[in-house]
């Protein structure tokens, strides 16, 4: 296997890159294939590309983890006592004329009661979502428009679940919204095992 010189390599690249210091070794690597071919010189493998950066810092610095979202559950999903954990989830089904019916419901998730439901022939939206929190809320407490105690609000990420005003009504009506990752929901298994499509 041949040596080959990485100075002339790492020459060639700062030159590329000084225009573009963000650019990683992928682009670096196009770049550098591209201004080769237009010379008719040798290709570069990415490899190799990718070593003499390493080895001489010209790498961009790893982006940082994501940090995960603080609205995260992870856990048992079943709670001993009533109003202290909510689920909700929808399901879709056609008709017999085809047009889909889509519906959003709230569970308790310790007696698994349907505390409340919307149902629409259109697609799921944030003022179904909003109208099935508040009707699960006035159900449970006695026709109130806000729970007695912090109720914990599981969902997944749709865009209906997610939006701002969800938020803040959750905010306002003393429920903290919680979303849960694949393990939580194959546990849980109510929206998706007892209310089968």
């Amino acid at each position: 296997m041949p040596v080959f010189d990485d100075m002339t390599l790492v020459a060639e690249l700062q030159e590329l890159l000084g225009d573009v210091p963000t650019y990683g070794y992928r682009r670096a690597w196009a770049l550098l294939r591209r201004s080769r071919y237009a010379l008719a010189q040798r290709r570069v493998n990415a490899k190799r590309v990718y070593r003499v950066m390493r080895r001489h810092g010209l790498l961009l610095e790893r982006r940082p983890r994501h940090v995960s979202s603080t609205r995260r559950h992870d856990g048992k999903v079943a709670v001993d006592r009533s109003n202290v954990r909510w689920c909700s989830d929808g399901f879709e089904f056609r008709c017999d004329d085809g047009a889909p019916l889509r519906v959003v419901f709230a569970l308790d998730c310790c007696d698994r009661e349907a505390m409340s439901w919307a149902a629409s022939t259109g697609g799921y939206i944030g003022d179904m979502v909003r109208d099935v929190m508040l009707q699960a809320v006035e159900n449970r407490f006695a026709g109130a428009v806000k729970a007695e105690s912090e109720v914990e609000w599981l969902s997944d990420n749709g865009s209906c679940y997610i939006a701002d005003d969800i938020e803040v009504l959750s905010e306002n009506r003393t429920a903290s919204r919680s979303q849960h990752p694949l393990e939580a929901r194959k546990a849980m298994g109510r929206p998706r095992a007892s209310l089968k499509r």
